[in-house]
């Protein structure tokens, strides 16, 4: 039997975006395991179907003593498990990842799922983490990127080899959980929902100026936020600032919460300002849900988006564009807003099924295993 080994930086990822992965994989006859960072919420439920294997990524620190001991520690790990395909996700899973696998003899696909903070702030660590990615995306065997925008820079900067690159649909997003649900009657308020981690780079702060300035102009309208605050990430926006900030105008925070379906269901357009991504899975699931959507023309965002037919676009920081938006949402009757709803749950079904994904991942590991 073949063993999969499916590596990220958080079990939270794991659980949430993966599972129907590795499901599948398991159908299909392979041992699948996964490695990720211990957490006593989410690894229990993983360990219920499959294998785990703590190993402490330090997602967004850049000690290298740190980042040494958990190619150690991966090493001795695979060399024990002796996976014949490793599937990686995030940054430093891609990076030691791939250099681990090729060290016991295993083969490679590295997922780019977004270039994140990195490639937004541009920095000498931009410059280090681009050299990393050409020594190791040239020892991978496939590489799948979530926008062409993306394998288009890294194809451009000699960063990864064309011919073992390919696009894909995201994450995909399962239509068997996230699947239509109308919006609210017409004279109830209109809600708008933020999905994302608070994150300064997710659009957060334009959100709350925008619910503020649009609140002021038409008062039966509801702001809501919802996702992890306090996060490992140097952009990260404290809990008690999002608190203080939600007290001063018409939000509401919600924390987390592991059935967002529920709270997207509420929602009557779902909003993401982001300043770049792979391909949002927040907007996925909302147009999956028939939700219409309002997102940045940035990077990642505005594939999932056709402006004025599923959602509308605006431009990136840009807290008056983002209100004027909100505001063109707000004034389509119920009927127009079900309507663009619809047309979103059309295209996330077209092209960005869970399914298509997971088919291309069993078609990419068998070329790997059987014709190479």
């Amino acid at each position: 039997m073949k063993t999969v080994a499916i590596v990220l930086n958080t079990a939270w990822n794991m659980y949430n975006f993966r599972l129907n992965l590795a499901r599948a994989l398991k159908n299909e006859g392979y041992k699948v395991v996964c490695v990720a960072p211990y957490d006593a919420l989410y690894t229990p439920q993983i360990e219920k179907e499959f294998p785990f294997y703590a190993i402490p990524f330090d997602a967004k620190g850049i000690n290298p003593f740190a980042d040494l001991k958990t190619m150690w520690l991966l090493y001795r790990l695979f060399r024990k498990l002796k996976p014949d395909v490793v599937l990686n996700y995030t940054i430093k899973p891609n990076l030691y990842g791939t250099w681990v696998a090729s060290l016991v003899g295993a083969k490679s696909i590295n997922n780019i799922s977004g270039l994140g903070t990195v490639f937004i702030h541009r920095s000498l660590l931009t410059s280090l983490v681009k050299l990393l990615y050409r020594f190791t995306l040239h020892v991978t065997c496939k590489v799948f990127f979530q926008n062409k925008d993306d394998f288009t820079l890294f194809c451009s900067e000699k960063l990864v080899n064309p011919l073992r690159a390919e696009v894909i649909s995201g994450s995909g997003v399962d239509l068997k959980r996230f699947y239509p649900q109308l919006a609210h009657k017409q004279h109830e308020k209109i809600i708008f929902l933020l999905v994302a981690r608070m994150l300064k780079d997710k659009g957060i702060y334009e959100f709350i100026e925008a619910s503020q300035k649009l609140y002021l102009l038409n008062s039966a309208i509801e702001c809501w936020l919802l996702g992890a605050c306090d996060v490992h990430n140097k952009t990260a926006i404290s809990k008690e600032e999002i608190e203080t900030l939600c007290a001063r105008v018409p939000l509401r925070y919600l924390g987390t919460s592991d059935s967002v379906e529920a709270v997207i269901g509420k929602a009557d357009c779902v909003v993401l300002p982001s300043y770049r991504e792979g391909t949002p899975r927040s907007l996925l699931e909302a147009a999956a849900m028939a939700k219409p959507i309002i997102t940045t023309d940035a990077v990642g965002c505005k594939d999932v988006v056709e402006d004025g037919i599923t959602g509308f676009l605006c431009q990136r920081n840009d807290s008056d564009d983002l209100m004027k938006k909100m505001a063109q949402m707000a004034s389509l009757s119920n009927e127009q807003r079900i309507h663009m709803g619809k047309m979103g749950h059309e295209k996330i079904k077209k092209e960005y099924d869970e399914v298509i994904v997971i088919k291309c991942y069993l078609k990419a590991i068998k070329e790997l295993l059987f014709y190479n």
